[in-house]
């Protein structure tokens, strides 16, 4: 479970420069433990690491045909990688892109996968460019609790030529050993900078303002966990690492994060989960906390201070017996004020026991909640989980307690569609729930207008996320999306028909067919598409009748046409 704190602030910045530097390198190796010539590809990165040690940041992500474990062998892999790569148009092991950018004359593919034989060339030739932003990490990891935080500032020098960008923050592990082809070592290679995990999943979270000047701060909260497939992790040997993208594709700047190891601290109370909307509208804030008491000491009070939009501060005394990993939720006396298209929710917590924090990182909350879009009467709720659907339901309520749609807990995974009508001018409230805790594991989440296009698109939870809803009321966030004009003709279709839109800006783009049961049945196209308008030809012949979804992703948003076949 990964729990992020996140905000744009004004204030001065801690731990991040705001002198222009040049980019630090980000490589990713794509690698196999049945692939004979990585090693030699490992011993090439980490030589332009041992040169360059403060400005490089090395991946390994084990993927591909030769990183599948036979019988008996570890598993390395991750869900990540496979789309990582996929990006790349690697055509052959050991592969690596350098900040993800195409390099004419070093591309192994034709996109920005490049043979081993480059990436020193490349390497230097982007530590020799200017970046428009700074990013530093701290992260501390208590080792009895297995407690990980981590806080990342990033700070822009100069304007970025997108108008949002993308932080990413993996966890990584060294001196694992295991099997290897080549290297010589049999089944004791010293396998390094192993990708793990995703503390910020497969694209990163958003920044909304990249601009010169503007500073990025977030701070995450992880429960290590014993092993990944099956491989043990060791805390002493993990690394954490932070990189910014511009898109998907191209990496600005990464670093790796200086990490304290303590031990139990006495007095660690934390925010493990908080819940509020992620749009609002209603101006009534109604928190809730997961507390945990990470301490050794029993928990017995605790002070919660908390606003909206710098607003004058309410307090709220908790007491009660938390003893150490114990966990209680706490709903915090309603905040009234004004909504608007953009409201920070600032939550703290402070002095467990009435003694302060050992670990203050963790006890903080501050969250942009943008302005609900305003919906039409007649609207479609959308939501698919690969796993565990049994786990999953949701509702939307009125503002009267009146239960205007509802669904799960479901028998089968899949896209499932509910019609909902609201009845009545007001703002409404959709809750989520995932009783297995993974937040849909992937799946996704939306809001759909009677054409399924799709008006909204819910972020990434743990355990349950809330979202407010308005009908016929004013409150509105403006969006920028980065595609346009969406149709598909003839429609019906019979054999071929033509997927025609419109991209305001060069981005990375995967769209495919997808049937009623969510599953993908037709990959059209997945790469990088110049801005301007686009055209695809899609060919059905073969699949049986019935209604199918064009799905379009990029970037952060999610866009469904529908079509019939005949």
């Amino acid at each position: 479970m990964v729990i992020l704190f996140s905000f744009v602030s004004l204030m001065a910045q801690t731990i991040v420069g705001t002198d222009p530097e040049n980019k630090n390198v980000v490589l990713e190796e794509f690698t196999g433990i049945h692939c004979v010539y990585c090693p030699d590809g490992h011993a090439i990165a980490q030589g332009i690491y041992d040169a360059h040690p403060d400005d490089v940041v090395l991946i390994n992500i084990h993927q591909g045909p030769f990183a599948d474990p036979n019988a008996g062998e570890p598993d390395f892999r991750t869900q990540w990688g496979n789309a990582i790569a996929g990006q790349s148009d690697l055509i052959g092991y050991p592969a690596g892109t350098v900040n993800r950018h195409f390099f004419p004359g070093h591309s192994q593919g034709g996109g920005t996968a490049q043979s081993r034989g480059s990436w020193n060339t490349t390497s230097n030739i982007t530590m020799g460019e200017p970046s428009y932003l700074n990013i530093e990490l701290e992260a501390t990891i208590v080792t009895s609790t297995r407690q990980l935080v981590v806080y990342v500032e990033v700070y822009y020098t100069g304007d970025s030529p997108e108008e949002t960008n993308f932080l990413n923050v993996a966890i990584l592990q060294n001196n694992i050993l295991g099997p290897q082809v080549g290297g010589g070592a049999g089944n004791n290679y010293n396998h390094k900078h192993m990708l793990r995990h995703f503390l910020t999943g497969q694209w990163g979270v958003e920044i909304d303002e990249t601009t010169t000047g503007s500073l990025f701060s977030e701070t995450f909260t992880y429960e290590l966990p014993d092993d990944y497939n099956g491989v043990d992790v060791v805390l002493e040997d993990l690394d954490i690492v932070g990189y910014v993208s511009e898109t998907h594709q191209e990496v600005v700047s990464g670093n790796m994060a200086e990490i304290t190891l303590v031990e139990s601290n006495e007095y660690d109370a934390a925010l493990f989960t908080t819940y509020v909307p992620q749009t609002a509208c209603s101006g009534a804030l109604n928190a809730e906390v997961m507390l945990k008491n990470y301490g050794t000491a029993e928990l017995t009070s605790l002070n919660f201070i908390y606003s909206v939009n710098g607003g004058e501060t309410a307090e709220y005394a908790w007491t009660g017996a938390l003893s150490q990993y114990e966990t209680e939720l706490v709903s915090l006396p309603e905040y009234l004020y004004d909504a608007t298209d953009k409201n920070e929710i600032s939550i703290e917590c402070q002095m467990p026991n009435g003694q302060a924090d050992q670990l203050p990182r963790n006890d903080v909350y501050l969250k942009n909640s943008p302005g609900s879009q305003t919906y039409p009467s007649d609207c479609y709720f959308g939501i698919e989980t690969p796993e565990n659907p049994e786990d999953l339901t949701w509702s939307i309520v009125g503002d009267n307690g009146e239960v205007v749609a509802e669904g799960g807990p479901y028998a089968s995974g899949g896209f499932k569609v509910s019609a909902l009508t609201f009845p009545e001018s007001g703002c409404y409230t959709l809750t989520v729930n995932d009783a297995s805790g993974s937040g849909l594991d992937g799946g996704i989440y939306v809001m759909l207008d009677v054409s399924s296009n799709v008006l909204w698109t819910g972020k990434p939870f743990t355990d349950k996320a809330i979202t407010e809803l308005a009908h016929d009321i004013t409150i509105e966030v403006p969006e920028f999306s980065e595609i346009e004009n969406i149709s598909v003709y003839p429609n019906p279709v019979t054999q071929y028909a033509v997927i025609d839109f419109r991209l305001n800006s060069e981005s990375m783009v995967n769209i495919a067919l997808f049937d009623m049961l969510g599953r993908s049945v037709l990959p059209l196209f997945e790469g990088k598409m110049n801005s301007g308008q686009q055209k695809i030809r899609m060919n059905v012949s073969g699949l049986n009748e019935g209604i199918y979804f064009v799905r379009f992703r990029l970037n952060n948003e999610v866009f469904t046409q529908k079509i019939s076949l005949r």
